[in-house]
């Protein structure tokens, strides 16, 4: 897997706060590899997304980072979509919340979540963080294959 970081990736951004996704888009342009952000602001246009691709047959994200409150559908919603259809079920989703409530923490990875990590307040601990997931995710874990 070593080496993957160099090849593009696709991250599907579920976030309502533009202020979040703006820091968050920073950060992902500061890596070696090319990534490309797709941004939606809640869980049903999440859905939608993916639901569009899978009838395109158009690949889907390598990744999702989710919030869990967003508008409409919120994220444990989204999860709980994603994880009763069989091709969305293996898509690796890290929740990316404000919230540290033991509660959602839990929901989230009853509901198959890949791990659970609270926003940074400091604007540079955002950069931190996507060093952290795109080192660990793109060139550490190996990833089912989502054709």
């Amino acid at each position: 897997m070593s080496g993957r970081l160099t090849e593009p990736v696709e991250i599907l951004l579920v976030e309502d706060n533009p202020g979040d996704v703006r820091l968050i888009q920073e950060a992902f342009k500061d890596l070696p590899t090319e990534v490309t952000l797709c941004v939606v602001t809640d869980g049903d246009d999440a859905l939608t997304l993916l639901q569009d691709r899978q009838a395109e047959t158009a690949p889907l994200p390598d990744l999702v980072l989710l919030d869990l409150n967003l508008p409409r559908m919120g994220g444990l919603e989204f999860l709980e979509a994603i994880q009763d259809e069989p091709a969305f079920a293996r898509l690796p989703v890290l929740v990316l919340t404000s919230s540290e409530a033991y509660e959602d923490v839990l929901e989230s990875y009853e509901l198959a979540a890949n791990a659970y990590l609270t926003k940074p307040t400091d604007p540079d601990e955002f950069s931190s963080m996507v060093e952290t997931i795109a080192e660990f995710w793109f060139q550490r874990a190996a990833l089912p294959p989502m054709a």
